[in-house]
């Protein structure tokens, strides 16, 4: 089944699913396996695994040390791929795709890439620097390998904009809730609600939102506005302060249970 139509079966059982995010070899492989497996059993729909990069233009300060830290412990992408392997293998129930900038990509070969993602179980990719224009080859291989290219719209998209970029991505759409990097705090606010409408009108790919939700308040103002919340920043300054253990409490509150 692709990634599209996974979300929209889980979709006629939950009112808003979970995608969370973590970047890899931070603080360790053995501390992600754990994390994982939290978020697994409490009911996580989709895991970004974020293939470190140097430079994470779009990421906050908290998820940029974490690239930072990650390379530094000297993560390559070879483990990753390895990695990302074994969690797919470990949780089916999961959708798992990879994260990471084109530098990534490109400096380990596109379609050496896109085979080793769809042979490692991976159901997509998520590569914000690449926008459609540029990414022609990158998005012929990921339609011929079955794995979605998952584009992004952005409050400042116009509606034009969206319906051109979602005609060429699969899976589902990153709605970017505010301008800026991940990791500040995202409001509800009529801004955000007409932005989700326009991201609904210009789709029929379930919407994610993403960038500062935190919270079972954050995800339940997504009800019937998006189809999935995306969790990122807040739990790695979890696993920071609590611990890989603390994950699954949290995951559980954000779906009410």
């Amino acid at each position: 089944m692709n990634l599209q139509d996974d979300l929209r079966q889980r979709l006629a059982h939950k009112p808003v699913l979970l995608m969370t995010h973590l970047v890899l070899g931070y603080p360790s492989l053995s501390v992600n396996r754990e994390v994982i497996r939290q978020m697994a059993e409490n009911g996580v729909d989709c895991i970004e695994l974020q293939i470190p990069f140097s430079e994470p233009m779009a990421d906050g300060p908290v998820i940029l040390k974490a690239n930072q830290d990650a390379l530094a412990a000297g993560i390559k992408v070879r483990d990753c791929l390895a990695f990302a392997a074994e969690m797919a293998r470990e949780f089916p129930q999961v959708n798992f795709l990879f994260m990471t900038y084109y530098n990534i990509v490109f400096r380990f070969g596109l379609e050496a890439f896109i085979r080793q993602a769809a042979e490692s179980g991976m159901k997509g990719c998520i590569i914000p620097d690449l926008p459609p224009e540029e990414g022609g080859e990158y998005l012929r291989l990921s339609k011929e390998s079955g794995l979605a290219a998952v584009m992004f719209f952005t409050p400042t998209s116009t509606d034009a904009r969206m319906r051109e970029v979602a005609s060429q991505g699969g899976g589902f759409i990153y709605c970017v809730a505010r301008k800026g990097v991940t990791g500040e705090r995202t409001e509800m606010d009529s801004n955000l609600a007409d932005y989700l409408s326009r991201c609904r009108k210009a789709t029929e790919l379930p919407l994610a939102v993403g960038f500062g939700i935190a919270s079972r308040e954050d995800v339940g103002m997504l009800e019937g506005k998006a189809d999935m919340a995306v969790i990122g920043t807040a739990t790695i300054k979890l696993v920071d302060r609590e611990g890989a253990a603390a994950v699954g409490p949290f995951i559980r509150s954000l779906v009410g249970n």
